[in-house]
């Protein structure tokens, strides 16, 4: 009997999972599709809260993912699962109180390791404190609001792309890795 590996799986989590999170799912997603590594990783979503669960993504968060051809009408806003710590290769928190309700929440230090802010992956930031990585809730405010929140997702995904490949790379079985002389010799 043959068995797929299991997909190498990231969360992104916000408070409502209307806005920010379903924004970063669907960005990142469409960035692994283009990467042709789509069918190693699976991406979602989810809110810090059920304030929203059930109901459909931000009008406003829909209509940026529309001007660059990204269908949202699927998404359902959701709730955090305890369950999904485990599940989970890495989870992608939007702002700082979320970065620290999940690790507050983490079982165990494996957990918790998981948690990066999404904003980590953006190389003009990266080194900065953790406040200066979080992304604002545009719920507030209007359509800039949420042009700027895809800008600073945007800004993250070729670094989320790059730690997803070195992630299957590794998790790779060694005699699917090639070396770096069989890399010199192809």
């Amino acid at each position: 009997m043959n068995s797929s590996p299991s997909p190498y799986r990231i969360i992104a989590v916000c408070t409502g999972n209307i806005c920010r999170s379903p924004m970063a799912e669907l960005m990142l997603a469409a960035a692994l599709r283009a990467e042709g590594l789509d069918h190693a990783v699976s991406v979602d979503s989810a809110g810090t809260t059920g304030y929203e669960a059930g109901r459909p993504i931000d009008p406003r968060a829909a209509r940026r993912l529309a001007i660059t051809k990204l269908g949202s009408e699927a998404h359902v806003a959701r709730e955090w699962q305890a369950s999904w710590f485990r599940e989970r290769d890495l989870i992608l928190a939007l702002d700082i109180d979320h970065y620290a309700w999940l690790r507050d929440a983490a079982p165990d230090l494996e957990s918790m390791n998981k948690v990066r802010m999404l904003r980590s992956f953006d190389p003009a930031v990266a080194l900065s404190d953790l406040l200066d990585q979080g992304i604002e809730d545009p719920w507030y405010g209007g359509h800039a609001d949420f042009d700027n929140v895809w800008q600073q997702i945007h800004s993250a995904i070729p670094g989320m792309v790059e730690f997803v490949r070195a992630a299957l790379h590794q998790a790779s079985p060694p005699s699917h890795r090639t070396s770096p002389r069989q890399q010199l010799i192809q």
